[in-house]
């Protein structure tokens, strides 16, 4: 449970209205799960504990693989307590963990992060203008991006080449044999 124990209601209907903007933001690219208010509907697994983050992005194939974890906060929750108890756990998960800050509190947000060693992958600023709410990046860790990169490079492990792949160059050193002028008999006495 969170250290803000009670939000004022205005932040907390705020807070979870836009988890459930991203949610349909990120619905095409991922399975997403929500975790608004008390409710504790798509946990992360770490370790032995369970953890539930606002909102959690998961991969559209039969495993469901957590990608993202997202925490949402309001100007109440951006405080040294949230990050302690929450962002440093979420930032030693397996996915990329992103954080979404009102705008008038990013430099608060960053300081936090520096201040207690957490590693955020990306942080949006958001700010509401009139119903709709204005999202921008204002931090990507190079680190992440880099890491990415790096996944995608190289082929998934425990997975081998298909059986047409690895004939084909047996295939072109046997043709390419064939194409060779064989010797004669007599050229090789010759010698």
């Amino acid at each position: 449970m969170s250290p803000i124990l009670v939000r004022p209601v205005r932040e907390q209907l705020e807070h979870d209205r836009i988890i459930r903007l991203l949610q349909n933001k990120f619905r095409r690219k991922y399975e997403a799960g929500i975790n608004p208010g008390i409710e504790q509907n798509a946990p992360v697994s770490a370790g032995t504990a369970m953890l539930f983050p606002d909102l959690v992005l998961m991969t559209q194939d039969r495993g469901h693989r957590p990608q993202v974890v997202v925490e949402v906060e309001t100007g109440e929750s951006v405080n040294h307590l949230e990050a302690l108890a929450q962002w440093a756990h979420f930032s030693k998960l397996r996915p990329a963990f992103h954080l979404y800050i009102p705008a008038g509190m990013v430099e608060v947000a960053r300081r936090l992060c520096e201040d207690n060693q957490i590693h955020v992958g990306e942080i949006w600023s958001y700010q509401m203008l009139g119903d709709q709410p204005r999202f921008a990046l204002v931090h990507r860790s190079r680190e992440t991006s880099s890491a990415a990169r790096a996944r995608a490079a190289r082929p998934a492990a425990g997975k081998k080449p298909s059986a047409a792949r690895a004939a084909k160059p047996a295939r072109r050193a046997k043709s390419a044999r064939a194409a060779r002028p064989k010797k004669s008999a007599r050229a090789s006495k010759h010698k």
